[in-house]
């Protein structure tokens, strides 16, 4: 069960992929439900009625659920952008309380932070998850270093202007690890399972439903398409790397440019 779970996140991490998958999966659902549909046509009135609101509220839990899912991706994606305007205050903040510092100590822990800066950057724009890798070991690295130069100087000379600078990049390091993560918290393949499960059933009883499944055909393609186009934005969103709408590093970009004026 836990391998099918990675392989479905691995999967969800394509939003294309997802909308093809989805998309020949559901369409392969209406046409299942057309192949079982003539015993309805034949069906009474009364069965019939009872169909029709099984169907209705099939495709009406279908709706209330990828609307449920897109809220959260949608709010997920707003975590993610407001931690990136955190960490860049972050940063830009600690830049300067570093002046506080003794000239050595504060022209060393600046040279820092602006590479430490240039980290978090690339760690927004990449997508390439061996590069990812070494942006990652290489920002740890950094953490270190930066902790190390304000903890000296802390020790050596423990007054609150020092301890104030100290307390800063505390703040450095904590919000990496509040975008780490957002970044990792996505929805469950569960929910995922369930959406997919319901939009199946409902596709089976639309094509089940159809009166003259021939001449409504173009019909049976239009929930799977719309459907499909759903996970896909879901999916989008919901994805950190994303192709289309990915949380892009704005606020650490101006942080750079103040910091480095040409």
């Amino acid at each position: 069960m836990k391998s099918w779970t990675v392989i479905g996140m691995n999967v969800i991490r394509y939003p294309v992929l997802v909308f093809v998958l989805c998309f020949l999966g559901l369409l392969l659902a209406a046409r299942i439900g057309v192949l079982f549909s003539e015993r309805l046509r034949t069906a009474e009135a009364g069965v019939r009625e009872d169909f029709e609101v099984i169907r209705a509220a099939t495709l009406t839990l279908n709706g209330l659920i990828i609307g449920f899912a897109f809220s959260i991706a949608l709010g997920r994606y707003d975590q993610r952008k407001n931690n990136e305007q955190t960490d860049a205050n972050a940063i830009g903040t600690e830049y300067l309380r570093a002046g506080l510092l003794p000239e050595v100590d504060a022209a060393k822990v600046r040279a820092l932070l602006l590479n430490y800066l240039d980290q978090r950057i690339l760690f927004y724009r990449t997508r390439d998850g061996q590069l990812l890798s070494q942006i990652n070991a290489q920002t740890t690295k950094l953490q270190a270093e930066l902790w190390s130069a304000v903890q000296v100087p802390t020790v050596a000379q423990p007054t609150p202007i020092s301890s104030l600078v100290l307390a800063g990049m505390n703040d450095v390091l904590n919000s990496q690890g509040y975008t780490q993560a957002a970044w990792r918290n996505r929805l469950p393949f569960a929910a995922w399972g369930l959406m997919a499960t319901i939009a199946i059933c409902g596709n089976v009883l639309v094509g089940f439903g159809a009166r003259n499944p021939q001449a409504e055909s173009w019909l049976l393609l239009e929930l799977p398409l719309v459907i499909s186009l759903a996970f896909f934005l879901i999916a989008e969103i919901d994805t950190p790397r994303a192709r289309l709408i990915r949380v892009k590093p704005e606020n650490l970009l101006s942080l750079s440019q103040s910091l480095r004026p040409q």
